[in-house]
């Protein structure tokens, strides 16, 4: 079992930057594919950014990509989102997810966090 916790989650104005962290309770989370998803208002839950266990190989969803960053430090079973230029259509809630598959697909994760509000005003 891998438990995941999400934080950073806020309110801010458009063009701000916020970092959402990802804290998992298990050892071997090295060793699981980490991704964020988000959901915002009547709409399906959609894919952002994803890390592979195995290395630095980084995917974005595009409309994030160039704005947003997903980083992981292992050590601290923690895995980040930093999210620039904010925009109103970022607003969701963002959730991150494993997986031993490495997959875009939300359905093949296994292990979800409670996710984390994020609201951008223009």
């Amino acid at each position: 079992q891998v438990q995941l916790a999400e934080s950073g989650g806020g309110l801010v104005q458009a063009g701000d930057s916020l970092r959402l962290s990802c804290v998992a309770t298990r050892s071997s989370f090295s060793i699981y594919n980490v991704a964020w998803f988000r959901q915002a208002p009547g709409k399906e839950r959609e894919f952002v950014a994803l890390f592979p266990w195995y290395d630095q190989t980084t995917v974005y969803e595009d409309s994030v990509k160039g704005r947003f960053t997903i980083t992981r430090e292992d050590p601290q079973n923690t895995v980040y989102l930093q999210m620039d230029s904010l925009k109103p259509e970022d607003t969701a809630v963002y959730y991150c997810a494993a997986t031993r598959s490495l997959t875009k697909h939300q359905y093949s994760y296994n292990y979800w966090g409670r996710g984390t509000q994020v609201t951008v005003s223009t």
